[in-house]
């Protein structure tokens, strides 16, 4: 049976010592985080995950969801844990006061979520998508329509979720055929069928809030023909009690290859009732709001669940007997060494704990600037703060997913045979974390973005929210010689990452297909150099605190033999991949299609 444990001590060298947050007090929201309601936040959060949510995850994953007479039904004990979730609060953690939230900044929710993913996937996605539905209606809606389901959405009484692909359209949203026909004032009658909806449909909550993607009568062609709607499953009266049922059906569900616990529905909508969200024809503008900060999300699937996989890896590692270590056995009194010894082992649980520590830091520090870009009062401080996050989200949606899913697969690598046998858990973390790099935007669009629009957009304006304080990082630290181990790494890779930008922009700008054929092989690259000025912040941290204290001695050495592993075994790729890079399109576009 797999075991999980929330890496506190972690999460507080992230947010009390990477991050500091503490330091945030003046900015809105921030005005209670100190490091005491840190610890008690991530004491609380790590009860609920640990206890309540992860040991429903195999049960749930081989129970599965139900579908019958149209009804869709979670697994055992779903409900329950549901109700503890949001009777402590979690679902209203950083929403607007004014909606019965507690206001606390988005970075605060990094950890739980963390937590979340890995105890219990599946349990975590439908909450987590009604936060993104909140997100939308709280920036784009009317205030009728935020007094109307915003308090019980910030409470959990109902769930929200995204409604956007249908049949003939996923990455092609120009292509969406449901209709919304005029209906009196500010009102529409939806028509239509989405496919992939995820938590679509669940016995957990009385009501489920739909955003729509549809087009109206006048709609223009293609994405800027697109309109964004409120479809709520049961109406809501106007004193907020509940009404007659919607016409929002679920026609069936997917059987589907990992995240068995969490329905994914194919949603009909007939002559449904639905509300004009935002701007007609810019449904887009407001589904991407709800879009990018889910990007965030989704990428934290990919650590939680390589976290999860990591610590379960390494406890078998050290308890599984196997051979001797090769200069001679470590351990004479027993049978056999433990599977750590052995280099190889050691090199894919360093893989993984590399990743796991760099991306949590990551994901965390995105989250702050999201917060900065929405809060700080100076206007550049906003600026410079979301040029980061544009540049980022691509790069932590993919990597993280991409990365999470080869480090889950590491984990089921050195349980050997064990791996491929369910009562471990280790294949479920492999089939679940699959998913991550599909949904909310493939990861090949993810690339495409990045070299399509983060880089070109105001003259690179968004690499250098990254480029040059990581340059400046590497200036400030050129005379301290217990540094130089990581800042040599961190300007080899710094020169290496605007390397391959300038060849992607000089080649892309003639040819677009030279830009996209390398954009997988960029995108990763880049990830790789942004992991490596996190690394060489966080070693930094660390030998100073060696420094000065030896109380933690384990934990600071630890991470710096981590950060060690990184710069030497990992960030090295980022050359292969830049060769990769200059090589062109065309290897990739010479084939003739009919040969495939």
């Amino acid at each position: 049976m797999p075991q999980y444990r929330a890496p506190i001590r972690d999460f507080e060298f992230v947010l009390k010592e990477f991050l500091n947050i503490e330091k945030y007090k003046d900015l809105e929201g921030f005005e209670e985080v100190d490091n005491d309601l840190i610890s008690a936040l991530l004491s609380e959060g790590a009860k609920l995950c640990e206890e309540v949510l992860f040991p429903l995850n195999q049960s749930g994953d081989t129970e599965g969801v139900e579908f019958k007479n149209g009804n869709v039904k979670v697994p055992q004990g779903f409900k329950e844990a549901y109700e503890t979730y949001t009777q402590s609060g979690w679902t209203a953690l950083t929403c607007d006061k004014k909606y019965g939230g507690q206001g606390l900044p988005d970075v605060m929710n990094m950890a739980i979520s963390e937590m979340i993913c890995s105890a219990n996937l599946s349990f975590g996605i439908t909450p987590g998508l009604t936060h993104g539905a909140y997100n939308a209606i709280h920036m784009h809606g009317t205030e009728k329509l935020k007094k109307k389901y915003l308090p019980k959405m910030v409470d959990g009484t109902w769930t929200g979720v995204m409604c956007l692909t249908e049949p003939q359209c996923g990455t092609d949203l120009g292509l969406v055929r449901t209709t919304a026909t005029p209906h009196g004032k500010g009102v529409y009658k939806i028509n239509g069928s989405k496919i992939f909806i995820s938590a679509g449909d669940q016995d957990l909550t009385e009501n489920i809030i739909h955003l729509v993607l549809a087009k109206l009568p006048d709609a223009p062609d293609g994405i800027k023909g697109i309109s964004l709607f409120v479809v709520p499953k049961i109406m809501v009266n106007d004193d907020g009690s509940l009404g007659e049922a919607n016409n929002v059906t679920c026609g069936s569900i997917e059987h589907k290859m990992g995240i068995h616990a969490s329905p994914t529905c194919v949603m009909n909508y007939d002559n449904s009732i639905g509300y004009l969200l935002g701007e007609a024809h810019k449904g887009l503008r407001a589904m991407f709001t709800m879009m990018n900060e889910a990007r965030l999300y989704v990428g934290v699937q990919g650590l939680g669940l390589s976290e999860v996989s990591y610590q379960n890896a390494a406890e078998y590692a050290k308890e599984r007997l196997q051979g001797r270590g090769l200069k001679g056995a470590k351990y004479p009194d027993k049978a056999a060494d433990p599977l750590v010894v052995h280099p190889d082992i050691r090199r894919m649980l360093l893989t993984m704990r590399s990743f796991n520590e760099g991306a949590r830091a990551l994901a965390t520090l995105t989250a702050l600037k999201i917060d900065v870009s929405k809060k700080h009062p100076d206007e550049q401080e906003r600026q410079d703060a979301d040029d980061f996050v544009q540049m980022i989200t691509p790069i932590l949606k993919s990597y993280l997913t991409d990365a999470g899913f080869e480090s889950t697969n590491l984990g089921m690598q050195i349980f050997g045979g064990h791996g491929y046998i369910k009562e471990y858990g280790m294949e479920q973390y492999s089939r679940d974390a699959r998913i991550a790099q599909i949904y909310e935007g493939a990861n090949g669009i993810q690339a495409l973005d990045l070299v399509g629009r983060k880089l070109p957009k105001h003259t690179g304006r968004y690499l250098r929210a990254f480029f040059h304080p990581a340059a400046e990082f590497v200036e400030k630290h050129k005379e301290n010689k217990e540094m130089a181990e990581f800042t040599k790494a961190l300007h080899q890779a710094l020169g290496t990452g605007q390397q391959a930008s300038l060849w992607i922009a000089a080649n892309g700008m003639g040819n677009p297909e030279e830009a996209a054929a390398g954009s997988s092989e960029y995108l990763r690259l880049m990830a790789l150099v942004v992991f490596a000025y996190i690394w060489a912040q966080m070693a930094e941290i660390s030998l100073k605190k060696l420094a000065q204290d030896t109380s933690e001695k384990e934990f600071y050495e630890a991470k710096l033999a981590t950060a060690r592993f990184y710069m030497q075994k990992i960030l090295p790729h980022s050359y292969g991949l830049l060769a990769s890079i200059v090589n062109g399109a065309k290897p990739v576009m010479a084939m003739k299609e009919e040969a495939f």
